[in-house]
Parts: C-alpha cells; structure tokens; sequence
C-alpha cells in the first residue's frame, strides 16, 4: 500500500508534537519531495527506500529521519491519551521486552520509565538532534559529523521501540480509528529503510518479528 494520505488522515486527530519540515529550496526538501512522490505513486517500497543515483547517503538518512521522527509523533498521538502511568507503568513490548531510558544528561543510567515519560524524552531528545545543526546541517557547505551515520542508527533504533510498544499495547485503539492500513504501510516502510541500510540489529528487530514476517513480504 502506498503512503498517499497518511498524514491527511492522522492529522486531522490529535498531534503529538509539531512537524519538523525542510527547508524550501535545499538539497533535503528536494530529496523530500522525490520520496514523497515515490510513494504516492505506488511504486515497491523496496525501491522506494533505495538511495537515488548520484545522491549523498547522509542527506538521505537524514531526509528519512526526519520523515520518519514527524510520521511515528503522528501515530503515536493517537494513542497518547490511552498511554500513561497507569496503562503503561513501563516502556515495553509486552512482558520479554523493557526498555531503559538513557541520554548521558539528566539521565546517565539507563532508567525505567513509564511508556509516556520514555517517549517524551526520546521525542525530545531527537528534537534536539535534528535542531542541532552541527549534526543536521542545513547547508551543503557544512559537512555531516563523521559519526552521522551512527547518530541516524541510534535515532532509528529508539523509534522503532515506539512501534513495538504501539503495535502490542495499543493497537486496539489503531483499529477503532480505521487506522491500521496507515500505520501498517508506514511501518513496512520504515522496516525496509532500515533493513537496506542495516541501521537496526536483528536483535531490536526481534518483538515484532513475527508481525514483519506478517506484512513485509519479499512480494511488496
């Protein structure tokens, strides 16, 4: 399924945190722009991920970062009044899977927090990499950090963990909204990206293993 009014249909609900957008008339909005009509044509999401030819792999990343960051808010939104000390006491994926929060500032151990508080603070915390623009340049005269790459994994990797815990404890909620064609294809999206540019371990992978195998087909 093309991703053609996934953000008409979920912004119209409730939003989680503002959109992040790209600056008009900069290598990135146009990379953007490109992606966005490759989906809304239909064309196989495993192509659709595939770096285009003679395009920088950074500004890719990052152009798919950011997509992804505003796209899981959105999806998360709609469950975020469901989601809270008590419904969701921990940040997990059913009972094998825990997650501990840790940014090297306020919180320098890995710390167990609610589902709410985990997900404030990794929205946050993307936010405030995505501003920085020592790590995000906005200009082509400024080059990515060297370590860009493993920035972009350790995003990726903490918002997968926002589907994981959506898919196995609110994905009732996705239902009753009519939503679970959307978030399906935005997943199976964000899994093939990661997947061609291995940015997430097979081991982070694992709790929603069964479900990929489901929806993500070598067919689509």
């Amino acid at each position: 399924m093309a991703l053609n009014g996934f953000l008409e249909f979920f912004q119209k609900g409730k939003t989680f945190r503002p959109k992040k957008p790209f600056a008009s008339g900069t290598i990135r909005y146009s990379l953007h722009k490109q992606a966005q009509a490759s989906l809304q044509s239909g064309i196989n999401l495993r192509q659709v991920v595939r770096l285009p030819q003679g395009e920088n792999l950074n500004d890719w990343l990052a152009v798919h970062v950011v997509d992804f960051f505003n796209r899981i808010n959105l999806i998360y939104g709609t469950v975020a009044e469901y989601c809270n000390e008590t419904t969701c006491p921990t940040m997990s994926g059913g009972s094998r899977y825990e997650y501990l929060w840790a940014d090297g500032d306020l919180y320098k151990k890995p710390t167990a927090l609610s589902a709410q508080k985990y997900i404030e603070h990794l929205m946050d915390w993307i936010e405030s990499q995505i501003n920085n623009e020592a790590v995000f340049p906005v200009s082509t005269d400024v080059p990515f950090p060297k370590n860009f790459s493993a920035i972009s994994r350790k995003i990726l990797t903490r918002l997968f963990r926002v589907f994981v815990h959506v898919y196995i404890h609110h994905f009732d909620r996705i239902v009753s909204i009519g939503a679970e064609a959307h978030v399906n294809a935005c997943y199976k999206h964000f899994y093939y990206f990661v997947q061609e540019f291995e940015m997430i371990s097979a081991k982070e992978l694992e709790p929603l293993q069964e479900m990929t195998s489901r929806i993500c087909k070598d067919k689509d």
